[in-house]
């Protein structure tokens, strides 16, 4: 068993090797635990109990790093938010949006049955742009900012994408859902998103539903492709099962901080990142 334990927490460092490595970091600081009280508990040689238990250590250790907040907040305000299709709770959440007023909302799972969220939001937010891809899934970004140019639908990935003007300069603003990772299809999703990035158009933001998390070889190359940092810090938006899971993120050139809000009539939380929109 603690061949077994070890085996799943170093395979959880191989996301770049394979997405099953990814699908592993998920669960690494559950992996971790029950892991090290296995090897310690093993007849194996001082030498072997020591490096297994360093493994366990290393494997908490990165997940606990990224619960730590690792830059101030910036002058521009991001709320981010997976709505769930069958939202109980417009009203309540369009409450909320409202009494923190931020200059860009990120939405994924805009759906027929929710999509009232935006006439609700119009006043406040009268540049909106929606990407609708079936009756259930739709992403949109909304803004109080002034806007630029032609807003993007991604045919490819669930992406939305307006160009806004800052107190910084232009930027753009995008709002994306990954599919789950391995055997889901996020990992062709993210090689697409990253060769996106890749070509460069100026600084942007990005909220959304990554179904991964900040530890991840996937959340990394995003980072890296992008030129951004991920807002911190890290914590629980979902809950699958009895793992809560940090996997709704705001990233921004320079990072920032992020507070999480309530579930609002959806199964995840809501975020509030105060960003830095040049690095």
């Amino acid at each position: 068993m603690a061949a077994l334990a070890l085996g799943a927490m170093g395979l959880s460092f191989a996301g770049a090797l394979h997405p099953v490595g990814d699908s592993l970091a998920v669960f690494r600081l559950a992996i971790a635990l029950p892991a090290l009280l296995l090897v310690l508990a093993t007849g194996l040689p001082r030498g072997w109990r020591l490096a297994g238990a360093a493994l366990c250590l290393a494997g908490a250790g990165s997940v606990f790093w990224h619960k730590l907040p690792l830059a101030e907040p910036g002058p521009l305000s991001v709320y981010q938010k997976n709505m769930f299709h069958r939202n109980s709770d417009i009203a309540g959440l369009a409450q909320d949006i409202l009494a923190v007023a931020p200059d860009i909302v990120t939405l994924q799972e805009v759906s027929v049955e929710n999509e009232a969220l935006l006439d609700l939001l119009w006043d406040a937010y009268p540049n909106q742009h929606l990407c609708r891809y079936t009756a259930r899934s739709g992403v949109a970004v909304l803004t109080r900012l002034p806007t630029s140019g032609t807003p993007y639908c991604s045919e490819e990935i669930g992406l939305a994408l307006v160009a806004v003007e800052t107190d910084s300069g232009p930027l753009r603003a995008m709002s994306l859902h990954f599919a789950w990772p391995y055997p889901g299809h996020q990992a062709k999703q993210a090689a697409w998103l990253t060769r996106y990035l890749r070509q460069g158009a100026g600084p942007a933001i990005m909220g959304g539903d990554f179904n991964m998390v900040p530890w991840s070889h996937t959340l990394r190359r995003i980072g890296l492709a992008g030129g951004f940092k991920r807002a911190g810090p890290s914590r629980p938006t979902f809950q699958l099962g009895p793992f809560p899971l940090p996997i709704d993120h705001v990233f921004a050139p320079g990072g920032g901080q992020v507070e999480v809000r309530g579930l609002s009539g959806s199964d995840h939380r809501g975020l509030l990142a105060r960003v830095w929109p040049a690095g």
